[in-house]
């Protein structure tokens, strides 16, 4: 179907709705983007991309222009608590032949994904209806404005309109964890990914390049804290390795909950959900911009290639469900590692601990 007609909607305008619309838009498609919020700076976070993100990004021709953002990650390195070493990942060698590893601001990556989307984002445009018609699909607005579509693509995140209008699910889990994210400037001079590994919680800074280092702690529990900054020293005042610097030289930070999305189907009638609103996880493994850059590539080979839209639906769920799964699982069995009580944990990751985080991008490392 590459070059047809298609009226294609597009909800969601993060890095899984621009991603898409990049992919359709090199497959010959012209799909309709809309996003319910203003056309705002996003939050200044770090976003931390394995190398199959850069596969995705090559195959969406978005590497050159990522190329000089943010700062190549070679290395991964887990420390106890106090400082003192667990282990390591070569991460050249991990994704060797498949992409390197990179982190950016979050809204750099943002920037490149709307320029290479084209076309105008259609900002304040909330979906209020989503209909099933023979062959398409009706979609209101709430400012009183609607449409008709031969496919509407659900990329607005975890907590997905089109999911609940179109019957597809309802709200997101909890997935029992209390993230904080903040970029620091001025901080430590930290060169690798470094991740302190405590009790049921753990600090992570990755540098960004330009002297920024991206930050990004959790502890399991389903609540928010009153004071963020004040639990953060609470929780990781004792730490060891960087993290003194870092909690001395914070000054404002972000905190939410984890949530994960898990559905018996992904689409209902021609109606598509990819992205967190599909298949969300904690982000423990750092793969939800990575899922929804893979999304985005799969879903515009299968509609190139089928003849129908509904073939194209069906062969983008059965290729894409077996790796989001195994990020999925994956990520519980690494936050149950980490939940183990240090005294039993630490001396099994000094001993197995780069086998066993290395095993746990296996099947990623290999073709989509």
């Amino acid at each position: 179907m590459g070059g047809s007609p298609l009226r294609i909607l597009v909800v969601g305008a993060g890095i899984a709705g621009l991603a898409v619309a990049r992919a359709l838009r090199l497959a010959g498609f012209r799909p309709d983007v809309t996003e319910k919020l203003p056309p705002t700076e996003r939050a200044d976070i770090g976003l931390y991309l394995p190398g199959n993100a850069a596969r995705a990004l090559r195959r969406l021709d978005l590497d050159g222009p990522v190329r000089p953002l943010g700062q190549v990650i070679h290395r991964q390195r887990f420390l106890d608590a106090t400082g003192a070493p667990l282990c390591e990942v070569d991460l050249d060698g991990l994704w060797a032949g498949v992409g390197e590893c990179r982190a950016l601001p979050r809204a750099e990556l943002h920037r490149v994904l709307l320029t290479g989307a084209g076309g105008a984002v259609r900002h304040g445009a909330e979906v209020s209806t989503v209909d099933p018609l023979p062959g398409g699909v009706a979609v209101g607005f709430t400012d009183g404005t609607s449409g008709e579509y031969d496919l509407v693509i659900g990329a607005d995140g975890p907590r997905s309109a089109v999911r609940t209008l179109a019957a597809l699910g309802g709200p997101p889990r909890p997935a029992g964890q209390v993230v904080y994210r903040s970029v620091l400037r001025g901080g430590p001079r930290v060169a690798d990914w470094t991740a302190l590994l405590g009790q049921r919680a753990g600090f992570l800074v990755v540098p960004l390049g330009a002297g920024r280092l991206h930050c990004y702690a959790d502890e399991a529990g389903t609540s928010l804290p009153a004071d963020p900054l004040a639990r953060l020293h609470e929780l990781f005042g004792d730490y060891g390795g960087p993290v003194p610097e870092v909690l001395a030289a914070l000054e404002t930070v972000d905190v939410e909950l984890t949530e994960e999305v898990e559905l018996g189907r992904w689409f209902h009638g021609r109606v598509l959900l990819v992205g967190d609103a599909a298949h969300a996880t904690a982000p423990t493994l750092s793969q939800g911009a990575a899922m929804a850059l893979e999304d985005a590539v799969v879903l515009a080979e299968s509609l190139r290639a089928a003849g129908s839209v509904e073939a194209a639906l069906i062969a983008y769920e059965s290729r894409r469900r077996p790796r989001t799964r195994w990020v999925r699982d994956r990520t519980r069995d690494r936050n149950r590692t980490r939940d183990v009580p240090p005294a039993l944990r630490d001396p099994l990751l000094r001993g197995r601990g780069g086998r066993i985080f290395q095993e746990h991008y296996r099947l990623l490392t290999g073709p989509l």
